[in-house]
């Protein structure tokens, strides 16, 4: 009896391990590959410096660059490049938010005060550089971190230096950085063609699973602005690697989008801002959590928690903005919180968000204003029309297919 007894235990030790190590297993298949810190993510600025800046030897440069232009030892782009032997830097341009990434409003061109070259506003008096800010430059160089958003503006002053690249037969050189959301998940409706603007330059579902350099490539070769473009690629950077998995340091790209996590909720939840929501700007996590004065965060927080959405939880919050709608005013709300970022569908999130606020609040929610950022006339319609997300993101399915497949042929990364 007792070494029955022994043998059960023994069989049921070994059982429970053999589950363990399935269960081990199979976690690691569904993660990121990830093998610490020799795993970690070298940037195209990065892998440019180890080239010892071979490409633009000889050349005369122009650096699109902000804030977030550094190293992985910190060093700002600038100061690299003022000091590399055989490059000579000659301008800078900044885009929306400015060289230090901090104004909220138009940005006028000055000068840095470390190099004492001219910075070109390209969110001031033009979007673009113009003839005279383009003498005497051979090279253009773009290193800036991006959000993987349409609506994002650093994409678009991209594009129009691209264009005027081409126009004046300058090379361009984009050093590639990683995609915050990844390169496998395309999500959200395509741009309709009549709605390009600076928030949308080009038909693109809102999140388009690229990296900048990629981008950058697709929008030379679609658009055909034909640019002599060449991409300093990244080392390390997997297309399943949220901005956590590349051991880079998280630097705001923008004055709002503050935290990583904010990051992966940014896409569904801005969208909402224009229809009269706030979104947590001036706060210590916005895009992680958004409200209104006139709004009961345990009733929407209940519903969206009904739906049972992946990766996705929420909870009743009250909060202060400090910028957006209601600076300043208490706002009844709900915060997000991500379980799973892998699942967790950021465009579907807003719309489950659109459509419980039009039917709890429709004097007070303006479904019509989603437009301006969703970019699409016939999703915003559906939602009016009380159709539900599942049907609207269904409805997307054939044109993200069609987009899937253009997409892959300018991937640079497994």
């Amino acid at each position: 009896m007792i070494a029955t007894k022994r043998a059960l235990v023994t069989l049921t030790s070994f059982t429970l391990v053999f589950l363990l190590l399935i269960s081990g297993a199979l976690h690691a298949r569904s993660s990121p590959k990830r093998s610490g810190h020799a795993a970690r993510v070298q940037t195209g600025l990065d892998v440019l410096e180890a080239e010892k800046f071979a490409p633009l030897r000889g050349k005369r440069i122009g650096l699109i660059t902000n804030h977030t232009g550094v190293d992985s030892q910190g060093r700002k782009n600038i100061d690299v490049l003022a000091k590399s032997p055989g490059v000579t830097l000659v301008a800078l341009f900044s885009p929306e938010h400015g060289l230090a990434g901090r104004a909220d409003e138009k940005v006028t061109s000055t000068k840095d005060p470390t190099t004492s070259l001219p910075v070109y506003s390209l969110y001031g008096d033009t979007r673009r550089p113009t003839d005279e800010m383009l003498q005497g430059i051979d090279a253009l160089v773009f290193d800036i971190q991006d959000a993987g958003v349409r609506f994002y503006t650093y994409t678009v002053t991209m594009a129009y230096c691209l264009e005027e690249a081409a126009k004046h037969k300058i090379s361009f050189f984009v050093l590639d950085r990683p995609n915050p959301m990844g390169g496998e998940i395309v999500e959200g409706p395509m741009l309709d063609p009549d709605k390009t603007s600076f928030v949308a330059y080009f038909p693109l579902p809102v999140r388009y699973g690229l990296t900048i350099g990629e981008l950058a490539q697709f929008f030379n070769a679609e658009n055909h602005i034909g640019a002599d473009l060449h991409v300093i690629t990244m080392r390390n950077w997997h297309r399943n690697y949220f901005f956590e998995s590349t051991g880079i340091k998280w630097i705001p790209p923008s004055p709002a989008l503050r935290t990583a996590k904010g990051s992966i909720l940014y896409p569904g939840i801005e969208i909402l801002q224009a229809s009269g929501v706030s979104v947590g700007r001036g706060t210590q996590i916005p895009f992680e959590q958004f409200g209104a004065p006139w709004m009961n965060g345990e009733d929407v927080a209940l519903a969206l928690n009904a739906r049972n959405l992946p990766g996705l939880r929420f909870v009743s919050q009250s909060f202060i903005p400090v910028g957006g709608p209601y600076s300043g005013q208490r706002c009844n709300g709900v915060s997000i919180r991500v379980a799973d970022r892998f699942a967790a569908r950021s465009l579907r999130l807003g719309l489950e968000i659109a459509e419980i606020l039009q039917k709890l609040y429709p004097k007070d929610f303006d479904t019509a204003k989603l437009v301006g950022l969703v970019g699409n006339a016939d999703t915003v319609q559906q939602v009016q029309n009380g159709v539900p997300p599942e049907k609207i993101i269904a409805s997307w399915s054939e044109s993200l297919a069609a987009f899937d497949q253009v997409r892959r042929k300018y991937f640079l990364y497994k």
